[in-house]
């Protein structure tokens, strides 16, 4: 795996462990994991934007060995996000920072 998206994917899972567990602290844990799901997500965009050849569908990306992986190491109920994001990618669409958050 791209060692920048397994960082971020890790500091991601590890918020989201934070975010399940967490009691009195929940917004502000719940931030925390937003804001390192999006960077997960600047990281997965820059490796597929140097992928060469770049993959022309969403489908074809997604049959990716390092995509499987991102799929088996993300709890289910982030899946729909993040093929969100990948579509959102694929398509060179970027976020502006205040739309990742609403």
């Amino acid at each position: 795996m791209n060692p920048n998206v397994e960082q971020a994917l890790q500091t991601t899972l590890k918020n989201w462990n934070a975010m399940s567990a967490s009691g009195d602290e929940q917004e502000a844990v719940a931030d925390q994991f937003q804001s390192s799901f999006y960077l997960f997500i600047d990281a997965v965009r820059e490796w597929v934007d140097e992928l060469e050849p770049r993959p022309q569908t969403i489908d074809v990306l997604l049959e990716m060995e390092m995509m499987q992986e991102i799929f088996d190491a993300l709890p289910a109920p982030l899946h729909l996000n993040f093929e969100t994001e990948v579509e959102l990618i694929m398509d060179n669409v970027v976020r502006i920072d205040d739309d990742k958050y609403d």
